[in-house]
C-alpha cells in the first residue's frame, strides 16, 4: 500500500500537463471539498520528498480525496472516489 501510494504521488509529478489540471493553491482546494463534498481531513502523513499527503472524506456522502500537497503549497489531486470506509475516528473536532 505504501508503495501504491508513492508509485500514485510520482505520477502526479511526472505528466505536468495532467497535474496541473488537478492542482491549485491548498486553501482554494479545500474550500472546495468542504462545500462541494462536505470532505474533511482524515488522516495525513510526511512524505521523504517534504509533501504532505492527505486524505479526506465525508460520512455524509461516502466520498473520499487523497491529495499531495508540494512544500511550495500547490495542492494537487491523486485520486479520489465513493464509498468511503473509515477505522480509525476522526481527529477530535472533526464531525464525520
Amino acid at each position: 500500500m505504501k508503495n501504491l501510494i508513492a508509485v500514485l504521488a510520482v505520477a502526479a509529478f511526472a505528466t505536468p500537463a495532467l497535474a496541473s489540471e488537478n492542482c491549485a493553491l491548498r486553501p482554494v482546494v479545500l474550500e472546495h471539498l468542504a462545500s462541494k463534498y462536505s470532505e474533511s481531513i482524515r488522516s495525513i502523513g510526511l512524505m521523504e520528498n517534504g509533501a504532505v499527503l492527505e486524505m479526506f472524506a465525508s460520512a455524509t456522502s461516502g466520498t473520499w480525496t487523497m491529495l499531495v500537497t508540494r512544500p511550495d503549497g500547490v495542492t494537487c489531486l491523486i485520486a479520489s472516489g465513493v464509498s468511503f470506509e473509515g477505522f480509525l475516528p476522526p481527529p477530535e473536532g472533526i464531525d464525520g
